[in-house]
């Protein structure tokens, strides 16, 4: 589980640019951290409820993070460094059964994937894949073009046909929600990549996430369907 603490309610205004935003903090204007570089543009509405971390340093030049958006009912985490955190715990403690030797970061031909392992004796790469794209329940991947992304597949096809064990997780940073796709309207070339994979015999898995204004943990599996169906564009993560 990721914690945060210091959390904070606010109003959000604006975003200058990706890496910073207004938000309204207590009745005050602050200029918070965005924690994420993608657009957020469905997400980041003037007006709607987010919630922020308050600093440890008071002498940082934005005293705040901003973690999390209210869509609605929905709360959304978009913290792009948490799903590799939840990740890690969900399979040091058996999310894919017994593992050992588990790794981040690890290279393996000429791609970096998050994390590495041993399952059943056989060498295993794991990428992970947050996701905070939603409409009415079903959630998609990618909200705008990743030429990183594909090649994260293609070399995950590679490790698996030398017979390594190779897995994609889609960390779905949102609870109760009731699918998850490829958006293929967005980025037909990851979506492609992605059914190649799976044709491949590589594991395509989702998992939505139990999410407070404080915290982030892995909680069910979602179906997954490759059938690639449009979806629009909310907050990339590349």
């Amino acid at each position: 589980m990721v914690k945060y603490a210091n959390m904070v309610p606010g109003i959000f205004q604006n975003r200058p640019n990706r890496f910073i935003a207004q938000v309204e903090i207590q009745g005050q204007m602050q200029t918070v951290h965005v924690k994420n570089t993608g657009r957020c543009r469905e997400l980041l509405i003037p007006g709607v409820r987010v919630w922020c971390q308050q600093a440890a340093n008071p002498n940082r030049k934005t005293p705040y993070d901003l973690i999390a958006v209210e869509k609605g009912e929905r709360l959304i985490n978009i913290d792009s460094q948490a799903p590799n955190t939840v990740a890690g715990e969900w399979l040091a403690s058996g999310g894919l059964g017994a593992v050992e030797n588990l790794r981040p970061e690890t290279v393996h031909g000429d791609s970096r994937f998050d994390f590495s392992f041993t399952r059943a004796g056989k060498p295993c790469f794991l990428e992970v894949k947050g996701v905070t794209l939603e409409e009415n329940g079903i959630c998609a991947f990618p909200d705008a073009p990743t030429q990183r992304g594909a090649k994260h597949l293609r070399g995950l096809i590679r490790a698996r046909q030398e017979g390594c064990g190779a897995y994609v997780l889609f960390v779905i940073q949102m609870g109760d929600v009731t699918a998850f796709h490829p958006n293929n309207a967005t980025d037909p070339d990851f979506a492609a990549a992605l059914r190649e994979a799976a044709a491949a015999g590589v594991e395509i898995l989702a998992m939505d996430c139990a999410v407070t204004p404080d915290s982030l943990e892995i909680h069910n599996p979602v179906p997954v369907h490759l059938s690639g169906l449009s979806a629009s564009p909310d907050c990339a993560t590349l």
